[in-house]
C-alpha cells in the first residue's frame, strides 16, 4: 500500500472517531441525531467511489517509476499492516452502527411513551367524565329519595284532611312529587350506565353504611307512619282520634289527618253508652261491720284486709304501663266536697285545699268553665254543693253526659241525671259536683264498644261499694301523654274492686291524689311539663 493510500485510510479513520464523539455527544445531550444517516450515507457512499476509482494495476503494464537522483528516491515507508487499519475501521464501524441502532431504538421507546401518555390523557379524560355523570346521578338519586317518600306522605294525607295540608298546598306537592320522580329515574339511569366507572376519593365505608342505615330508616319510617294513620288496622287511629277529641287543646292532632267523617266513623267503633237508671240508695248498707269467712277474690281481700280504726288504704298498681292509686275509704261520712275559695275568680291546687280543709286523702273533683284551655280554674261547670248549700248552678246541657255526682246526708254515693239543685236538696245530697260519664250505676256497667270512644289519658274516677267503702282512683299517663286509662279501664278496676256505682271525674292535668298533704302521683301538663294546675273543685277526706 502506497503512502498516499495509508494517509486516506488514517484520515478516514479520524473522521470516523470524529462522527462518532459528535454522535455520542448528542446523545448525551438528547439532541436530534437525524444527520448521521446522512453521515453514514457519505461515508459509505464515500467509500464505494473509492473501491471504483481504485486504479487497476495490470501485470501487463507495469509502473515503474522514475527518479531523476539519488536523492529523490523515497525512504523505505514505515511498515503498516493493512489488516490492522482495516479490523479498526470495521469496528469503529459497527460501533458507529450499534450507536445508531440504541438511538433508533431509545426514539421509538420515547415515541411509544408519548403515545401512551396521549392515550392515558384521553382515558383520564372520558373516565373524568364518567365519574362526574356518576357522581351526577347519585346526587339526583340523593335529593329525590329525601323529597319522594315525604311527598308521597303529604299527598296521602292531603287527601284524607285540608287542615295541615291545604289545597293549594296539596296541588303544588302533585308537581314536586312529579318532577322528583322524572328525576330520580334519571339519575338512576345516568348511575346505571356509568355504575363501573370507579369515583375518586370514596367515601369512607362507615360513613357509606350510615347513610344507608338513616335512609333505610326514614323511608321505612315514612311509610310506617302511613301505615299507622291510614292501614287496615284501625287500633292506632281509634287511640288517636278519641284521645285527642276528648282532650281540651290537642283536637288538631287528629283533625290535621282526618276528615269529619273519618273521625265520626271512628266514634261509630267506639263508644260508651250509660246505664239510664236513677241511683237505687237501698242497694248500700252504710255503718256496717263486714264479716267474711272466705274473700270471693284477691281484690276483695285487698280491699277488706286493713288495720283497726284505719280511715283509708292506699292500693297501688298499674294500668297500661301507667302508675295507678286507690284510696279505700273506710268511713264515707268523712267524704266531702270542697271549691276554690275564690269560686269564679281563679282555681286552687289540690293540695291547697287539702291543706285548708286538713284532709288526710283529696282527689279533684268535677270540670270547669276552660275557654281558650287556658283559665284560671276558678269556675266549676253545673252544679256545685257543699255541705248542703248550692254554691254553683251552671247549665250542664252543654255534658251530654253524667250528671250530678255526689253523697246523700246517709253517705250514700249518688248519681242523678237531670236534676236541679233544688231537687238534688230534697233527694238529701249534702255534697256534689256535676261530671261524667256514668261507669257503673246499681251495680250495672255501662256498654261500651272499642276504647269506649274517650282514648286514654290521665283519669280520676270515685264509687261506692254496696258495703259503703268508698273507691277513690287516680291513674297517671305516661312522660308524653299518650298513654294512660280509658273510661274501660277505669269500669274494669271499680267493677274488680266491687262498686255498684261509680262515675268518671275531670282527667288529664286536673288529675291528682293527695296523701297527708303530699301528691303521690305525677301529672303532665300540655307542656309535657310535671306539675299540675289550679281546679274548682276536689273531694276530701277528713278526720
Amino acid at each position: 500500500m502506497s503512502k498516499k493510500e495509508l494517509e486516506d485510510l488514517q484520515k478516514e479513520l479520524d473522521d470516523t472517531t470524529d462522527i462518532i464523539k459528535k454522535f455520542e455527544s448528542r446523545v448525551s445531550k438528547e439532541e436530534d441525531t437525524g444527520d448521521l444517516d446522512e453521515l453514514m450515507h457519505e461515508w459509505k457512499h464515500g467509500k464505494k467511489q473509492e473501491k471504483e476509482v481504485e486504479p487497476d494495476y495490470s501485470e501487463d503494464e507495469p509502473v515503474v517509476p522514475v527518479y531523476e537522483d539519488v536523492d529523490s528516491i523515497p525512504s523505505a515507508p514505515i511498515p503498516v499492516y493493512e489488516d490492522e487499519h482495516k479490523k479498526e475501521i470495521d469496528k469503529t464501524v459497527e460501533s458507529l452502527i450499534d450507536i445508531v441502532e440504541k438511538t433508533d431504538f431509545k426514539k421509538e421507546e420515547k415515541e411509544v411513551k408519548v403515545e401512551k401518555e396521549e392515550q392515558e390523557k384521553v382515558e383520564e379524560v372520558k373516565i373524568t367524565k364518567g365519574m362526574k355523570k356518576k357522581r351526577l346521578g347519585k346526587r339526583f338519586m340523593f335529593i329525590t329519595s329525601f323529597i319522594i317518600p315525604v311527598s308521597i306522605v303529604m299527598m296521602i294525607v292531603g287527601t284524607h284532611s285540608n287542615l295541615l295540608i291545604s289545597k293549594s298546598l296539596h296541588k303544588i306537592n302533585y308537581g314536586v312529587l312529579a318532577l322528583a320522580t322524572i328525576l330520580f329515574i334519571f339519575g338512576l339511569v345516568i348511575y346505571t350506565k356509568y355504575r363501573r366507572k370507579k369515583i375518586i376519593n370514596r367515601k369512607p365505608l362507615c360513613l357509606k353504611v350510615l347513610y344507608s342505615l338513616f335512609m333505610a330508616c326514614y323511608v321505612i319510617g315514612c311509610f310506617y307512619f302511613l301505615l299507622l294513620l291510614y292501614g287496615p288496622n284501625k287500633n292506632f287511629k281509634d287511640w288517636l282520634v278519641t284521645t285527642a277529641m276528648n282532650t281540651m287543646d290537642h283536637h288538631y292532632y287528629c283533625e290535621w289527618f282526618y276528615s269529619e267523617k273519618d273521625i265520626e266513623d271512628t266514634f261509630s267503633r267506639n263508644f260508651f253508652e250509660e246505664i239510664e237508671d236513677e241511683t237505687d240508695l237501698s242497694l248500700v248498707q252504710t255503718n256496717q261491720t263486714v264479716v267474711v269467712d272466705a274473700y270471693k277474690d284477691e281484690y276483695e281481700r285487698e280491699i277488706l284486709e286493713h288495720d283497726a280504726g284505719a280511715l283509708y288504704k292506699l292500693i297501688t298498681f298499674n294500668v297500661n304501663g301507667c302508675p295507678a292509686y286507690l284510696a279505700v275509704i273506710y268511713d264515707p261520712s268523712k267524704v266531702h266536697v270542697t271549691t276554690t275559695n275564690k269560686v269564679g275568680v281563679r282555681g286552687q291546687y289540690v293540695t291547697a285545699m287539702a291543706k285548708r280543709e286538713k284532709a288526710v286523702v283529696a282527689i279533684n273533683g268535677a270540670g270547669f268553665w276552660d275557654p281558650g284551655h287556658n283559665s284560671d280554674g276558678g269556675k266549676p261547670r253545673g252544679i256545685t254543693i257543699v255541705n248542703g248549700k248550692v254554691v254553683t248552678n251552671n247549665e250542664y246541657k252543654k255534658v251530654t253526659t253524667g250528671g250530678i255526682i255526689g253523697f246523700t246526708n246517709d253517705n250514700k254515693f249518688v248519681l242523678l241525671r237531670n236534676k236541679t239543685a233544688k231537687e238534688a236538696l230534697e233527694m238529701g245530697v249534702r255534697d256534689a259536683v256535676s261530671w261524667g260519664p256514668f261507669l257503673i250505676v246499681n251495680g250495672k256497667s255501662a256498654y261500651t264498644k272499642g276504647n269506649g270512644g274517650w282514648g286514654y289519658a290521665a283519669r280520676t274516677a270515685i264509687g261506692q261499694r254496696a258495703d259503703g267503702i268508698v273507691l277513690m282512683l287516680v291513674v297517671d299517663s305516661n312522660y308524653n301523654r299518650t298513654k294512660g286509662a280509658s273510661m274501660v279501664d277505669l269500669t274494669k278496676i271499680m267493677e274488680r274492686y266491687g262498686a255498684i256505682n261509680a262515675t268518671n271525674l275531670d282527667g288529664g292535668t286536673s288529675s291528682v291524689m293527695v296523701i297527708n298533704g303530699e301528691m303521690i302521683n305525677d301529672p303532665i301538663d300540655g307542656a309535657l311539663r310535671h306539675k299540675t294546675r289550679p281546679i274548682a273543685s276536689a273531694f276530701v277526706v277528713t278526720e
